[in-house]
């Protein structure tokens, strides 16, 4: 899925409600990750649940994957993959989340601590892909 069918999907949708279990819907479609790869290096500070982020590079192009123990969060998970991964180290320093976050209607019902640690996904997301590009 591409981000723009993720809009259409979500406009799709009548109340919040209804938003909310689409994202729980993405984020249980997510595949597993190794208890292995759930160590502190992997783990996103500045998230309330327990979130862990394994980033893999392809080129100059960022794959990463990702857990929660939080439904909801491993929605968000889910949608900041949707965005960012798969893309070149200068598309994601360039993408402009917190837009994409609005599109989606994110911003008015999601609470400041789940935002927050979204936030820190993407920070650290952003952060790695600026790290790699300096190696090319």
């Amino acid at each position: 899925m591409d981000f723009s069918e993720l809009v259409d999907n979500f406009s799709f949708l009548d109340g919040w409600e209804d938003r909310y279990a689409y994202l729980i819907e993405l984020g249980k479609a997510l595949p597993a990750m190794d208890d292995a790869d759930k160590t502190p290096e992997n783990k996103v500070d500045g998230c309330m649940s327990q979130v862990w982020l394994t980033m893999r590079r392809d080129g100059d192009r960022l794959f990463f994957r990702g857990e929660s123990d939080a439904f909801i969060v491993r929605g968000l998970i889910a949608v900041l993959q949707i965005i960012l991964s798969g893309k070149t180290f200068d598309e994601i320093v360039a993408e402009d989340v917190e837009a994409d976050f609005n599109r989606l209607g994110l911003d008015a019902h999601l609470s400041p601590t789940r935002r927050n640690g979204f936030f820190s996904m993407v920070a650290r997301v952003k952060a790695e892909a600026s790290r790699l590009r300096e190696t090319l």
